[in-house]
């Protein structure tokens, strides 16, 4: 487990005033106020004087960024918290993404698929991301209970169990589709 975790990105600003485009990473946005920001390298203090809603992020006010050349210089700044400000994980089945990057991606039976790299939310549920062990592309799995029936944290491993069609294969099995499929309508 990492000492910091990742709650927000800084994006490009917005108007001439110093203020910047947000990302937030945690569920509650308001929170941003109530934690000890800082950047990467924890070099680097924020604090958020303002924050409102904009169409896909947040519009934030951030203390002592007064003009647009300053807030220019903090374009694609994450900014992470200390792991011990954020409170404990509500219940079993939930987890900080900084904790999953890295585990060992496993299939049912304990074969290796590859390791978790990214955790995204496109807006229709959480997606994990893994790289296989053998190399290649990536791969993506819905996060849920039925995609991702363990996340095993004490023993660094997630369990990958998806249908063949999502894995790869065509539905039908190998010989294609069944004889007495329709045919396609115009």
């Amino acid at each position: 487990m990492t000492d910091r975790v990742l709650i927000a990105r800084i994006g490009a600003p917005h108007g001439v005033r110093g203020e910047v485009r947000l990302f937030v990473f945690g569920e509650d946005p308001e929170a941003l106020f109530d934690y000890p920001l800082t950047n990467e390298a924890g070099t680097r203090t924020f604090t958020v004087a303002s924050l409102r809603p904009a169409k896909d992020h947040f519009v934030a006010r951030l203390k002592g960024v007064d003009d647009r050349n300053a807030a220019e210089t903090l374009t694609n700044t994450d900014l992470f918290v200390p792991r011990d400000a954020l409170p404990p994980a509500e219940d079993e089945d939930t987890f900080y993404h900084a904790d999953l990057i890295g585990l060992r991606a496993e299939a049912p039976d304990g074969a290796p698929l590859g390791t978790v790299t990214a955790l995204f939310d496109f807006g229709a549920g959480d997606i994990l991301e893994y790289a296989p062990t053998g190399g290649g592309r990536t791969r993506l799995v819905p996060f849920t209970r039925a995609a991702v029936p363990v996340v095993d944290l004490a023993a660094g491993r997630v369990v990958i169990d998806l249908p063949a069609e999502i894995e790869g294969e065509p539905q039908g099995g190998a010989e294609g589709p069944s004889s007495d499929a329709a045919p396609d309508e115009a």
